[in-house]
């Protein structure tokens, strides 16, 4: 009688123990899920310390999520060969494989905890719809977490075990993955700039007591792919990515829904920056300004039903009812710090539109961040898997925020939010081109400078207004 599969060895011959700090650049939320709390999305912290608390299934899923990526592109499931589920394992149907790398839990030092308010905007009003205003509990940027991974090596399988963990790593070293929820407005970015790394052989009698006791002297350096030593150059992702720089033209209010008793009655949101509170431009009121505008261009040029197909697609499903299934957005935004504002405090009153007159009680203040000659707001724009349609839809987005006509955050009535383009740069990577496709603007005193193919950026304008006329 043959060994049931699960009392069968894996033959480990070797562990290879990968730890390293990291460590957020932008506020993150593990949510806990837990509906009791007095946020509507509250953290997750470890019942014990009250650390935050970052589990390991968490950190297999996105380095999973991110190999697969690089091996077989954006939205594309893998073969049971391939590299993500050898390393990570998979099950289908009866089928199946353990995994071969195991992670650890890891909690951070005692967490400094930042409250966001969201709310859900109207696209024809621009204004606030009724009951869907929430808070959400982060993570402070800069909050370290010493995460530790363990890879288990069996006989014959060396080789692409590491060319996978090595891929897998290589996001976190290069900020390309972040944790948590709302991953595509901002939230979660983080990085490790220093790996270490331990090598067990376990067929040797000092390896293996080597590993029981968890001595050794590691390895260290910044790049994993080294420290492996292996070739990780392995992308088949599809991406189009635009980083522009912009001035502000007069002032920038993005309500924080939280603030100190002496300060105004409305300050623009600030988030903790190497242990100062900085102002910023935060992702989820960029998308939603981008989603709003995106949607009154595609109406303008096509039939609704196909504008709103294609905005959907890019921006992901709006979810009306319980019989909406969501989808993720194509398109991701980053959170940046706005540099050189100037923070002035501005007086205003409520009038009485019959009488002219002020409205008692009606006096409140307001701190937004204004512009001046070196103030610059970095935009950046990621679309995952582009069509021409996606791309054209996008261009005319970044030509409105270029121009001052698309505004962003509130009180935009009032001539607060627009920018003025200064700088950008388009990068277009494509499995199969061999060099990726690259355009700079530039707006300077002879006017408007293109450097680059700009009949394909036309074509991907002509492509997008086909689209949504057919």
């Amino acid at each position: 009688m043959t060994e049931a599969h699960w009392q069968e060895s894996r033959q480990i011959v070797e562990r290879i123990v990968v730890s390293g700090d990291l460590v957020l650049e932008t506020p993150a939320c593990f949510g806990s899920g837990e509906g009791s709390s007095l946020s509507d999305i509250p953290l997750m912290l470890d019942p014990l310390e009250g650390r935050g608390l970052l589990t390991g299934s968490s950190i297999a899923g996105a380095l999973r999520t991110y190999l697969r990526q690089r091996e077989c592109g954006y939205w594309n499931e893998g073969k049971p060969e391939s590299l993500h589920n050898l390393l990570f394992g998979y099950q289908r149907n009866a089928e199946g494989e353990q995994s071969w790398l195991v992670t650890y839990d890891a909690l951070s030092e005692q967490p400094q905890v930042e409250l966001r308010n969201g709310v859900a905007l109207d696209p024809k009003t621009r204004t606030a719809e009724a009951r869907k205003l929430y808070d959400i509990e982060l993570l402070e940027a800069g909050t370290r977490f010493p995460v530790r991974i363990e890879l288990l090596i069996p006989q014959g399988k060396h080789d692409p075990l590491l060319q996978g963990l090595a891929i897998a790593l290589q996001g976190i070293e290069r900020g390309e993955i972040a944790l948590g929820v709302r991953k595509r407005r901002g939230f979660g970015q983080c990085r490790v700039t220093e790996w270490r790394v331990v090598s067990y052989d376990l067929t040797t009698t000092e390896g293996l007591l080597a590993w029981l006791e968890q001595s050794g002297e590691p390895q260290i350096g910044t790049h994993i792919a080294d420290l492996l030593k292996v070739q990780a150059d392995l992308d088949r992702r599809e991406v189009f990515t635009i980083d522009a720089i912009f001035g502000l033209d007069s002032s920038l209010l993005i309500r924080s829904g939280q603030g100190e008793a002496d300060e105004p009655d409305m300050v623009h949101l600030r988030s903790r920056r190497n242990g100062q509170l900085k102002p910023i431009l935060n992702g989820t009121s960029l998308a939603g300004a981008l989603r709003a505008r995106a949607l009154r261009i595609a109406q303008t040029l096509g039939e609704k039903a196909k504008a709103e197909k294609l905005v959907n697609e890019l921006f992901g499903l709006r979810i009306h009812s319980s019989q909406d299934k969501p989808t993720a957005s194509h398109l991701v935004t980053a959170e940046t710090e706005i540099v050189s504002p100037l923070n002035l405090v501005q007086t205003r009153v409520k009038i009485d539109r019959f009488t002219g007159g002020s409205y008692p009680t009606a006096l409140f203040n307001e701190q937004p961040v204004w512009g001046k000659g070196n103030t610059a707001i970095t935009v950046r724009i990621t679309i995952q898997q582009p069509t021409p349609a996606h791309i054209g839809l996008v261009l005319l987005l970044l030509k409105d925020l270029w121009t001052g006509d698309l505004p962003l955050g509130g009180e935009i009535g009032v001539g607060r939010g627009r920018l003025t383009g200064k700088r950008a740069t388009l990068t277009y990577k494509r499995v199969g081109d061999s060099e990726t496709q690259h355009w700079t603007i530039t707006q300077d005193g002879n006017g408007l400078q293109v450097e680059g193919d700009q009949d394909c950026l036309e074509g991907f304008v002509t492509a997008f207004v086909k689209q949504v006329e057919q």
